[in-house]
Parts: structure tokens; sequence; C-alpha cells
């Protein structure tokens, strides 16, 4: 008997099989004798269908999900071999980058001025900053640091989506001869590399009029909670975008640290995506339409994760909750892609389908399954209680390689002393876990954009003084 895991999805379980092969199990357990029990014969061969159903079922879902998350295997390997491509710029473009901010006196400062002592000619780069809703003095605090500022007061469209076309649509018309040929756009709490503009330059020189960056961390060492975000994304950076970009396909775009081209930007008549994970809207959009995304990995940027679990569960219920919303709008858009010949939209369509789903009902199945074989003495009870428990251990398995890979690629940009990096590896795939109750939650809780209180006061200097 051998267990099979799916492990491929981002919240895939593990799923069985019997024999050499998951279409085996079909066979065997279908020739499966069924006890007889004097006045529960009907009862007991109904039950013996369930069982065979489940375990057909679950050999299914193996079957499903290696065929669609196979890939990432490959992209792993990719990741693990293959460091960032090299860019040259034969111009330095002209950019503005776009803070939109609410509340984030405390550390918008901070940012402004990591753009302000970028290796960057000073004419080309230009700081706009949407205070959006604040209730402090985000606003002066902002214009003190030297950037440009726009104050707005909107409590019916609520989200930075909303902020950023408000803001675009103002740059069209008082800097319509400013000459700006891409737009930056990044989250208060983030603090970048002196060289992050001069290499995001060389990507979007390139060719590319839409691309991310290396999302890193400013305070990886606050706790366990700050920490797994923190090697979650830079698995995103290493594992997922730059294996994307070393194969020409499309990356994904991430909440923060990203650049959109002007073109596109006027194309689209502004910052038209509204749900709740505008960023992963975003990227669909754009992937559906034929857009290639690119990756600047040598383009470093911090910024601050949640140290505390009911800001983790606030900000992932609204990330659940947009990947739906992002499934039932753009799904059908990225299949017709795939049709096409789009191995992107595969890809796209790939990271935001609800399979956990399907995972959480052969979970359930099982568990309803267990008791019943219990009961009446099935012979399959020993295989659905192994496959349950195996389901178990290849998850946390599964992100915790996941997560020694990750550090183990990623040790030198981790700023934190070693034994928090190595003892953190091990509650990674806790954090991953606690995603299956907040998805569950997400289905059926109306979710409304909240802002997340940042605090993390550092500068550039101060993260990288941390032990290496």
């Amino acid at each position: 008997m051998n267990y099979v895991p799916d492990s491929l999805g981002e919240y895939s379980g593990a799923h069985f099989c019997i024999g050499s092969g998951c279409a085996e199990a079909l066979i065997i357990f279908t020739a499966l004798p069924e006890p007889v029990i004097p006045g529960l014969a009907g009862a007991q061969r109904r039950n013996g269908d369930f069982m065979k159903a489940v375990l057909i079922f679950n050999a299914l879902i193996s079957i499903m999900f290696t065929l669609c998350f196979a890939y990432q295997f490959f992209y792993l390997f990719v990741g693990l071999f293959k460091g960032d491509k090299n860019f040259k710029a034969s111009k330095k473009h002209k950019f503005a980058a776009v803070i939109s901010a609410r509340n984030e006196r405390d550390v918008i400062g901070q940012l402004i001025s990591s753009i302000k002592k970028q290796n960057y000619p000073k004419d080309k780069l230009d700081v706009f900053v949407i205070a959006d809703n604040c209730t402090d003095d985000t606003a002066e605090v902002a214009r003190e640091a030297g950037a440009i500022v726009y104050e707005r007061f909107n409590k019916e469209q609520v989200g930075k989506g909303y902020a950023l076309d408000w803001l675009f649509k103002i740059i069209k018309k008082d800097y319509k001869d400013a000459g700006y040929e891409g737009f930056m756009i990044f989250d208060a709490d983030n603090i970048l590399d002196p060289n992050y503009v001069a290499e995001m330059n060389k990507v979007f020189d390139n060719g590319y009029d839409i691309l991310t960056s290396y999302r890193n961390s400013k305070n990886f060492d606050s706790n366990w909670l700050s920490a797994a975000y923190s090697l979650w994304f830079l698995r995103e950076a290493r594992y997922l975008n730059n294996a994307r970009m070393n194969l020409g396909t499309s990356c994904a775009i991430s909440g923060t640290g990203f650049l959109v081209g002007a073109n596109v930007i006027e194309q689209n008549g502004g910052w038209i995506h509204h749900l709740l994970t505008e960023d992963i809207e975003f990227t669909c959009d754009m992937v559906s339409r034929g857009y290639k995304i690119g990756y600047a990995g040598k383009a470093v940027l911090y910024d601050e994760q949640p140290t505390k679990f009911s800001q983790s569960y606030t900000q992932r219920l609204r990330w659940a909750k947009g990947f739906y919303q992002v499934f039932t709008h753009y799904g059908l858009k990225l299949f017709k892609g795939i049709l096409k010949g789009s191995f992107s939209c595969f890809d796209m369509l790939m990271t935001i389908m609800p399979a956990m789903f399907l995972t959480l009902l052969s979970v359930l199945l099982n568990a309803v399954a267990i008791p019943v074989a219990a009961v009446m003495g099935a012979p399959e009870l020993s295989a659905l209680i192994n496959a349950l428990a195996q389901t178990l251990v290849n998850f946390y398995g599964l992100f915790f390689v996941l997560g020694v890979m990750t550090l183990t690629t990623e040790w030198k940009q981790i700023h934190c002393v070693w034994y928090k990096k190595i003892t953190y590896v091990f509650t990674f795939p806790l954090y991953m876990f606690s995603y299956v109750p907040i998805a569950i939650i997400a289905l059926f809780k109306k979710v409304e954009w909240k802002p997340i209180k940042h605090s993390v006061v550092r500068t550039l200097e101060d993260v990288k003084s941390e032990a290496a």
C-alpha cells in the first residue's frame, strides 16, 4: 500500500492510492468482499458503497492535483539552481513612486527617505502620496519628508484600488507634461534598497511594461508569525517569480513593490481593479490580455509583517475572499487563454483556483467515513485512518521542506540571528495550516477592506544591522 501526497498546490492536502497507481484503487476496492450482517445487509451495502466512493474520490483528487500542479516541482528546481537574470539599461526612464497611506505617520517617513536616497537621477523620480481617509498627520509627515501629497476623503469607495485610480486621474490632469513613463506602487511601511529603482529601470528598459520585485521583510525576527510571512514572500520571489522569469513565462505582482508602465495605466483608463485583492486581480487581467509580467530580482524591498494573529486573520481573510472573487471574475478568461496555448494563463489559473475545496471535501469525507467504517467493521477503516494521518504529515512535511529550501538559498537575505532563522522554519507549516479555517470562513463571511496598523519603525540600516 503506497500513500501518495498531492503536495503541489499552496493549500493542497495529501491523497492516497492503493497498489502501484491511483487507477488500481478502482479495481482493488471494487473487488473487496462485503461482509453480510443479518438484518443490516442493505445498510451495510450502502455503507460499503460509500467507503468505496470515498476511496475512489481520494484517488481521483490525487490524479487531478498531480496533473494540475506538477509543473511547480519544476519551478522548485529552476529556482534552486538558477539565480536572477542580468539586465542592462540603455536609458534612465522617468518614474513616479506612488504610495497609498491611511494613518501611517509612524512609518511613511522612512519609506520616503529611502526613495530620496536612491542611486538614481533625482530629476527622474518623484514621490506622490495619497493620504487616504486619514485621521492623523500622515499628510503633514509625508510633505515634510519631501513628497507631493494629496488628501482623499471618501467613505464609500474604500480601498487601495480606488485611491490609486483617484491619484492617477489627478496626475493625468495636473502633471500631463511631467513625462512619467512608469509608476512604482508601494505600501507606506516599505523601505527600499538604494539600488531598487535602478534595478527596476533595467528590466523596464528591456521591454517589460509591468514588473515586480524581490519582497523581503524588515521584521523577520519579531516572532513566528512575521517570520512565516517573510518565508512565504521570499519563497514566492525565489521559487515562483524567479523561476518564471528564467523560463520566459509571466510573473505575478504581490501587493506592493511593483511597476506599471504609464502606457498600461493610460490604456486601462486609470486603475480599474477594485476587488479585495487588487494585485492578483490586476495580474490575472493583464495575463489574460496577453501581457507578460517581469521580475527584477535585484530590486529589493522590505516591508512589515503582522506580529499579532488577529491582524493576520483579518489580512488573510481578505486575501482568501479576494482570491475567490478573482477566480469568479477571471477564471473563464484565463481558461480561454489556456485554450489559445497560453501557459501563463494556466499558471495564473492554478494560482487562483480554489483547490482547497476539493482537498477539504476529501478530508471531510474521510472524517465522516472513519466512524462509519468503525461501527460497521469495514475493511477500509485502516486505509481511511492512514489517509487522514498522512494528509497532516504530508502537509507539514511539504511546507517544512519549502521553508528549508527558502532559508537555505536566501540565508544571507534574512537579517536575523541564526537560531531564530532555524526555529521559525519549524513553525512555518503551522502558519500555512491556519489558512484552512480562514479559507472556510471566507466562503461565508462578508469581508471588507480594513487597514493594518504598521508600527515597526526601522531604517534600512536598522534592518541590515541585525545579525545575519
